[in-house]
């Protein structure tokens, strides 16, 4: 379905259906229903203005009938929006695939609170191709190579590529030093959501979950990691690392969810980067290796200190 408002500020307008069942008085009484903790004064300010539109892109008003079985549109807007004061470098471009070395605290994808300062909006406004479109996503904590597809019609097949397992994918990480481990080490568990908040866990079944985890170089209290995910469950590093006994240093989730952050708090990144990504393109049939330029702030501080114990 063609939207029929236009890219703004990099961002694409969003849509809502109006359900077939169901009864109310109007479009308004839907919308307060539909959004229980927005004000009413934002909503009806926003119909007033003609900031909504049905699917011709003609503006609803504060006492436009509700119409079942049919689609708005409108701007999702985010209140005091925090930027992110971190810059997102372009590795590659061809006339399918960008690709980008994401910096730490920008999300990939709108979300909550994250809007304009996101990847994809980032890359949407720079570019003026609002049909650019995530292949993969990293989260908003994790930094490094992250895969977009420039036109619509190529997405699925690359998607596919990350669906089928045919992308390798390596990542770094800081975390404690484990004395009693032998590597590489291969663990493999169960990953399913977890009652509290945004987290997952592992539990007894069978695994579902896979990651190959080598020592790069080893501190005395932290060492430097490699990863490799064999599969692509949510949190699945951070999760791994934490059963292992080395939680991923700087992570709010593991083990013990912290506090939320201030939205303006850009302190202590996560100490996980997305290093690389290969695999073979599907429409090209070229091979692709990209590589994130970026490092994690606390390799520098276990090199010291092996410099230190050298001397």
């Amino acid at each position: 379905m063609k939207a029929p408002l236009a890219m703004r500020g990099g961002v694409n307008p969003s849509r809502l259906y109006l359900p077939r069942e169901g009864q109310w008085p109007d479009l308004l009484s839907f919308l307060l229903e539909r959004f229980p903790y927005m004000p009413a004064e934002i909503i009806e300010a926003r119909l007033a203005a003609g900031e909504i539109v049905n699917a011709a892109g003609e503006p609803y008003h504060r006492h436009s009938a509700f119409v079942p079985d049919s689609w708005l549109w409108y701007y999702r807007e985010v209140p005091d929006e925090v930027e992110v004061p971190f810059e997102l470098d372009i590795l590659y471009q061809d006339r399918h695939l960008l690709v980008v070395d994401k910096p730490h605290f920008l999300a990939s994808i709108p979300s909550g609170r994250y809007l304009h300062e996101t990847a994809l909006s980032r890359l949407r406004k720079q570019l003026n191709r609002p049909e650019i479109s995530p292949i993969h996503r990293l989260d908003r904590e994790t930094a490094g190579v992250l895969v977009f597809s420039l036109r619509a019609e190529d997405r699925g097949a690359y998607q596919s590529l990350f669906q089928g397992r045919h992308v390798e994918k390596y990542y770094e990480a800081i975390a404690p030093t484990v004395a009693t481990l032998n590597f590489p080490v291969v663990h493999q568990s169960h990953i399913t959501k977890s009652p509290q908040y945004f987290t997952m866990i592992e539990v007894d079944k069978a695994p579902n979950s896979e990651t190959v985890i080598e020592l790069l170089q080893r501190g005395e209290r932290f060492s430097h990691y490699g990863l490799k995910p064999l599969s692509g469950k949510k949190h699945q590093l951070r999760v791994h690392m934490n059963a292992l006994g080395m939680p991923i240093c700087h992570d709010n989730f593991y083990p013990v969810l912290a506090p939320e952050r201030a939205a303006d708090d850009f302190s202590n990144p996560l100490q996980l980067l997305a290093r690389a990504i290969g695999f073979r393109d599907p429409i090209t049939g070229a091979a692709h290796f990209f590589e994130s330029q970026r490092n994690l702030d606390l390799l520098a501080l276990i090199h010291e200190r092996q410099d230190v114990n050298h001397e």
